[in-house]
């Protein structure tokens, strides 16, 4: 009986550890394969602001890689990191690695990071997107869904497809945190 108990109390205690884990997640915790299908750990970019950003190439929305490579330029002084997430969860990004690049580098010269395609939707989404969801309840609703993280890597705010990379509302907040 005892054992009983004392195995009881084990399980709970793991269970409620790993509730604790992901609660204290944070951006840093996270990483992903650039577009070269190089790791890139986030914990490289820890007390910097970072915006995240889903994006793909045949959107309607493609021309915010103009809009996203201008706030790079803006802010490249600054220890603001810009991350595009490239996807296809949408069903408008190229399955070649390669044309995704001719498109962020020759079409628009991004100089931000941008990484290999991840799902960032549903059950396969990448963990990044699934913490995102699961700690914040915000989930991409269609290409270039912007996220900031704040300097501790926790979200501070999210924007729809439709508000611009470059626009007031989001720079304002990337102000209050350079």
């Amino acid at each position: 009986m005892k054992c009983r108990i004392l195995l009881v109390f084990l399980i709970m205690f793991i269970v409620n550890n790993g509730s604790l884990a992901k609660e204290n997640q944070t951006l840093y915790d996270f990483s992903f394969n650039d577009i070269d299908g190089n790791k890139v750990n986030l914990s490289k970019f820890t007390g910097k602001p970072i915006l995240v950003v889903n994006t793909a190439s045949r959107c309607g929305y493609t021309p915010q890689y103009a809009n996203l490579q201008n706030l790079f330029i803006e802010y490249k002084d600054s220890d603001l990191t810009i991350i595009a997430t490239t996807s296809n969860s949408f069903y408008q990004e190229y399955e070649n690695v390669d044309d995704i690049k001719k498109i962020c580098l020759v079409n628009y010269g991004v100089g931000f990071v941008t990484s290999s395609p991840m799902n960032v939707k549903g059950k396969d989404a990448h963990p990044i997107y699934l913490w995102i969801n699961e700690a914040y309840n915000k989930k991409p609703k269609w290409n270039f869904f912007k996220y900031l993280f704040d300097r501790d890597g926790k979200l501070v705010d999210a924007w729809s497809s439709m508000t611009k990379p470059d626009s007031p509302k989001i720079t304002n907040e990337i102000d209050k945190l350079i």
